[in-house]
């Protein structure tokens, strides 16, 4: 396994050892992680980006089923994008099928679709090389994830209003919890119809607006909506400047692509996206699981857990 020490990964972890599944995790040295380790788990530490550390410190020249990654890199910096998202997974497959790997169920990400961010475009490169590659693949395109829609919860507890983008109706998404998208990604090893596909996949329940959720938000607390509107405009005022000034410091060509991701996040839905009409479809949109982002914002409000920031989160 690939990817174990985030918040998906260590959901999908959890949900392959309740399998019954024996695991390899291999992971960077400074990613910690080795309070993973079980007697159903076994942490290897190598370079995932050098071919001779997977082969000799990963794979170790025994044989497995299957790769499960949900490898992915942190801010969708270029660089990085490319280096992660594509080189290091075209890496991994490599030394898979060199250890007669036959499977491989990849976390991707529905934003693909309609690419325009390097991220994106790394993430369908690797789409592209798996899908041709002659393994059995599974490509999992999940929609928002909860820690990247709870960012505004503390600061509505603290009596601030929520923050939208135009009138909070732009865009729509069906949000998926950790367990919920784990147990998904589990299932693919052995469900053959999600074989040799390319799966979008949301949480239970119809598409959410970013104003449905500050309105149930905001009803959680018992207190009266409030909410300000944020121009996109002021967006592509700020990408426009990180743009320029980036040309000659690259920490702000860094800041630009990351307000870039932000503005994509704020006006693009989170769905599947009909390419005969370019309109996002969330009848269209898959549904899994039990848990909904707003049985989640309940958690939250109440203090039951702690709120978690995803990398991408806009607010």
């Amino acid at each position: 396994m690939l990817g174990a020490t985030g918040t998906i990964g260590r959901a999908t972890l959890r949900a392959l050892v309740r399998d019954g599944h024996d695991v390899i995790c291999f992971m960077r040295p400074r990613a910690g992680g080795g309070e993973l380790a079980s007697a159903e788990v076994t942490v290897r530490f190598g370079n995932v980006k050098d071919p001779a550390s997977l082969a000799r410190d990963g794979f170790r020249g025994e044989r497995f089923d299957a790769v499960v990654s949900c490898m992915a890199s942190r801010t969708g910096d270029p660089a990085d994008a490319w280096a992660i998202d594509h080189q290091a997974h075209v890496t991994a497959l490599a030394a898979a099928r060199n250890s007669g790997v036959s499977q491989f169920v990849l976390l991707s990400a529905i934003c693909v679709q309609k690419p325009a961010l390097a991220f994106q475009f790394a993430k369908l490169a690797f789409e592209k090389a798996l899908v041709e590659s002659g393994v059995t693949y599974s490509i999992v395109r999940p929609t928002a994830f909860f820690k990247s829609l709870s960012g505004q919860v503390e600061r509505v507890k603290r009596g601030k209003p929520f923050l939208i983008f135009g009138d909070g109706t732009l865009t729509a998404c069906k949000p998926i919890s950790d367990d919920d998208l784990a147990a998904y990604l589990v299932e693919c090893l052995d469900d053959e119809h999600r074989w040799n596909h390319v799966l979008p996949i949301g949480g239970p329940g119809g598409a959410i607006t970013p104003r449905q959720q500050g309105e149930h938000l905001f009803q959680l607390l018992g207190r009266q909506p409030k909410f300000r509107q944020v121009p996109v405009a002021m967006l592509d005022a700020i990408i426009g400047v990180l743009g320029t000034a980036g040309r000659m410091a690259p920490a702000l060509a860094k800041k630009a692509e990351l307000a870039r991701i932000g503005r994509y996040y704020a006006t693009e839905s989170m769905l599947v996206l009909d390419p005969k009409t370019g309109r996002y479809n969330a009848d269209a949109t898959p549904s899994t699981g039990t848990e909904t982002l707003f049985d989640f914002y309940a958690k939250l409000a109440s203090g039951g857990i702690a709120p978690e920031r995803g990398d991408h989160a806009v607010f």
